[in-house]
């Protein structure tokens, strides 16, 4: 019994030794780099500004708000915007099935293409001509939506160079930007073309850190190109590609807001809906904001959610995770 004592109050006495070791240790390394550390107070005071202080918004869900009354005044209402969100909103089933329909096709389809690029762009043997394939891929990507959707509407107009095209081989013109049946393909397919260059940057930096010695000991063995790239690129940036791929799942509720809004008309809201322009036309327009905040929030969670669960899955195949 005073064995057991003792051996216990030993290991309090070590528990309380480390974390004054730790602390210790901590103070020390603080005042080391007291300048790295002042260097990122402005960073650190932004992030709490514009990211943390934000989420007391939250309870705005769980409020009735009324702006004339102000945030503290207005009445709790609990669960209610959620409940009026689930079962008694017309659209939102409407609004859930086009985003991940489209989130899906994005994933699918978009999601390998920067991959393909990276590895096609590394597979160029003159540096000269890899700077300007990866200037020319790069240059969508810096395009605000609002020009970029004006360049889509401008390509797929009746008088554009699509329906000039069409009508030049005895087509009739198509009203692109009408069509139920094609919206959403304009929605992936534009998405695709203006981001997926960018989307190269990270893979590229990847695979310029493999190791050339890896190369060189697959072409003694006999390998040629496609078996190198099989063989070597791809197993050394797969840990890039599946912690990129749980975050791009995280996102799989958030099509690209700006894009649809930008895209989209009346006559085209019952495929491209999502929750980006459903919250905007109703917290905005209608100024319904404990509404909006409720529907946002579950977007939210959802997206923790998956982001979890996905992390999760990727640890136990034996994967890289984010955490």
């Amino acid at each position: 019994m005073k064995t057991a004592m003792h051996l216990k109050q030993k290991n309090v006495v070590k528990e309380i030794t480390g974390k004054k070791v730790y602390k210790n240790k901590v103070m020390k390394n603080i005042v080391k780099y007291r300048q790295l550390y002042i260097m990122m107070i402005p960073g650190i005071l932004i992030l709490l500004i514009f990211k943390y202080v934000p989420m007391l918004g939250i309870a705005v869900a769980f409020k009735d708000y009324i702006p004339a009354k102000g945030f503290f005044a207005s009445q709790w209402v609990g669960l209610d915007h959620f409940k009026h969100l689930f079962f008694n909103s017309p659209e939102f089933i409407n609004v859930f099935k086009n985003t991940i329909i489209i989130s899906f096709y994005k994933l699918v389809i978009g999601f390998p293409i920067p991959i393909i690029l990276a590895i096609l762009i590394n597979e160029l043997r003159y540096i000269g001509h890899k700077r300007t394939i990866q200037t020319l891929i790069y240059l969508p990507h810096f395009l605000s939506w609002v020009i970029f959707g004006g360049i889509v509407y401008n390509v797929l107009s009746l008088s554009g160079p699509v329906n000039t095209l069409l009508q030049s081989i005895g087509l009739e013109p198509i009203m692109f930007m009408t069509k139920t049946n094609m919206f959403r393909g304009i929605v992936v397919g534009s998405s695709i073309f203006k981001e997926s260059g960018w989307g190269t940057v990270v893979y590229l930096a990847a695979i310029v850190g493999v190791d050339p010695s890896l190369y060189e000991a697959a072409v003694v063995d006999g390998a040629n190109r496609f078996q190198r790239i099989w063989n070597v690129t791809l197993p050394a940036i797969k840990g890039t590609i599946i912690v990129l791929l749980i975050l791009r799942i995280g996102r799989i509720l958030d099509v690209g807001f700006q894009q649809i809004l930008v895209l989209y008309n009346p006559i085209v809201y019952n495929v491209a809906d999502v929750f980006g322009t459903f919250v905007y036309r109703v917290g905005i327009n209608q100024s319904n904001y404990s509404f909006a905040t409720a529907a946002g929030l579950f977007k939210g969670v959802i997206g923790f959610a998956l982001v979890r669960i996905a992390n999760k899955i990727s640890k136990k195949l034996g994967e890289a995770g984010i955490w």
